[in-house]
Parts: C-alpha cells; sequence; structure tokens
C-alpha cells in the first residue's frame, strides 16, 4: 500500500519552527552514510512536540513509501536506485539522532523527491512487464555490495577549495579506486551533479559548479572510465548539504554528489533481475 502524499504536507508546518542547526558530539550526524536503520520512540503524552518530531514522523512517511517501493519490485528492477535511497534513508536516521535539523530536512526533500521519481519509473514498468527476483543471488548481491563501495567512494572527500574546480588529492585517489572498479563492471555509469555555496551570484555558482562536474569526469576519463558512462548537470548553490555561512558548511556544500545508475535496470538480464514479459 502507498503512502498517502498528502500526509506529507502536514509536515511542512514542522520545518518553519526551525532554528539554526546545532553540530552533534563527535561521532554522530554529520555525513554519517553508513548507519543502521533507526526506529525512533513515539511520542509521549506528557511531551512538548518540538521539530524535531516532525521530521521523525516525515522520516517515518518516507521510509514506508520506500518499503513499499520495495515489496513492490523496485529493488529487482531498479537496484541502483534502491541501494542509494537506503543510503539517503539512513544518513538522515543519523542526522535526527544528532540534532542536525535543518540537514535532516533538506535531505528529507532530497529522498522524497528521489522516491516520487522511482515510484513513477516503477509504476511505469510494472503497468507493462513484472520485476523479478534474479535467479543468481549472489550475483544480484554482489552488485549491490559494488554499487553501495561505489557511492561511499564517490561521496566521501569530495569538497573544493573556494572559488576552485581542482580536485583534492584524497579525492582523486578515490576516482581513480572508484575508476578501477568502474572498468570491471561496464553496467554502471555515473550522474555527477556539482555543488556551490552561496556566495556569488547565480549564474556564476552554476558555471563554477559545473565546472567542478566536469573536472571530475576529467579525472575519470584520464584513470580509464569511458566518456560516455559520466553524465554531468548543476545545480549551483540551490541544494547546500547544510544550511548557514561559516567556512565549514561552506567547504561542505562545494562539492559534487554522484550517483550510480545501472543499465540492467533498463535492459532484461535474468542473472540480475529486472523486467520481464507478463
Amino acid at each position: 500500500m502507498r503512502v498517502d502524499k498528502n500526509t506529507i504536507m502536514v509536515l511542512t508546518v514542522a520545518l518553519s519552527l526551525m532554528a539554526c542547526t546545532n553540530y552533534p558530539d563527535y561521532g554522530t550526524g554529520g555525513i554519517a552514510e553508513q548507519y543502521p536503520n533507526s526506529d525512533f520512540s513515539p511520542v509521549m503524552p506528557d511531551e512538548p512536540l518540538g521539530p524535531e518530531h516532525g521530521l521523525r514522523f516525515d522520516w517515518q512517511l518516507t521510509k514506508l513509501h520506500l518499503d513499499s517501493l520495495i515489496r513492490e519490485g523496485a529493488r529487482w528492477c531498479f537496484p541502483a536506485a534502491v541501494v542509494q535511497a537506503l543510503e539517503k534513508q539512513n544518513r538522515i536516521a543519523r542526522e535526527l539522532e544528532g540534532g542536525l535539523l535543518l540537514d535532516a530536512a533538506n535531505d528529507l526533500v532530497i529522498q522524497r523527491r528521489r522516491l516520487t521519481e522511482l515510484e513513477l519509473q516503477l509504476d511505469y514498468v510494472t503497468s507493462q512487464t513484472r520485476c523479478v527476483p534474479p535467479i543468481d543471488q549472489y550475483s544480484f548481491q554482489q552488485q549491490l555490495a559494488i554499487i553501495d563501495q561505489l557511492y561511499n567512494l564517490l561521496n566521501v572527500d569530495n569538497q573544493f577549495a573556494f572559488d576552485s574546480i581542482e580536485v583534492n588529492p584524497k579525492y582523486m585517489g578515490n576516482l581513480a579506486q572508484a575508476a578501477n572498479i568502474l572498468r570491471e563492471h561496464p553496467t554502471l555509469t555515473l550522474s555527477v551533479t556539482g555543488h556551490a555555496d552561496a556566495i556569488g551570484d547565480n549564474q556564476y555558482n552554476q558555471n563554477l559548479a559545473m565546472g567542478r562536474a566536469k573536472q571530475v569526469k576529467r579525472y575519470l576519463t584520464i584513470f580509464g572510465l569511458e566518456t560516455n558512462r559520466i553524465q554531468t548537470q548543476s545545480v549551483g548553490d540551490e541544494l547546500p548539504l547544510y544550511e548557514g555561512n561559516s567556512p565549514g558548511v561552506r567547504l561542505t556544500n562545494r562539492r559534487v554528489s554522484i550517483e550510480i545508475v545501472s543499465t540492467d535496470e533498463i535492459s532484461v538480464n535474468n542473472s540480475v533481475g529486472g523486467y520481464y514479459d507478463q
């Protein structure tokens, strides 16, 4: 059963109550891509309501939405999209645990949009075909593990210096390692999105962010990945990872974000699951 999207709209009221972001204690919050599935305790009758309760309820709704898509076959037809949606869901849980409410709110907006797109794709596919599990479960799990490994390689240490498109040395090492893995898995492609901080006008930031995405593409091709396996786009400063104007926040927002796309998700391949005629 699908989540009622009208219910989600009620939660937007909670966002207007939030103040500035507080950073959590060491070891909680932050990027937090690796965080186990969380479950939050209900609000007690005598407990005052705060914005965190609305966000936690919103997190539960997105979790239910994602769970329903998985039950309907999204894991089999769109394995890369599901892996990355799970990563995002876990990250939001870590932000909520660490008290990073504005960061969680930003990621919830992104996650809802991602799940809506996945639902539309799944509805289209299942209206004509069916999503079935793979015959070779071992190979399928290996593919998911590779996608997870690539996602974490490509979305860590991915920041840029102020007004610069130059890739930092540590991230360059990540790109080299990712390119080596991708060469061995030709069904996987990349979507690279460039980001900028809020300093500068919109057009300048759009161009700067695109330059960062293209520079990442350039290094991936230097490391041996074919150019036709890398798409680039820019969102300028429109999707900050964190809100605020401190040097640390601005550094975090100067980044690229990369998603892994499996071409098996648009082809029929019985060894890894996928679409099949009804």
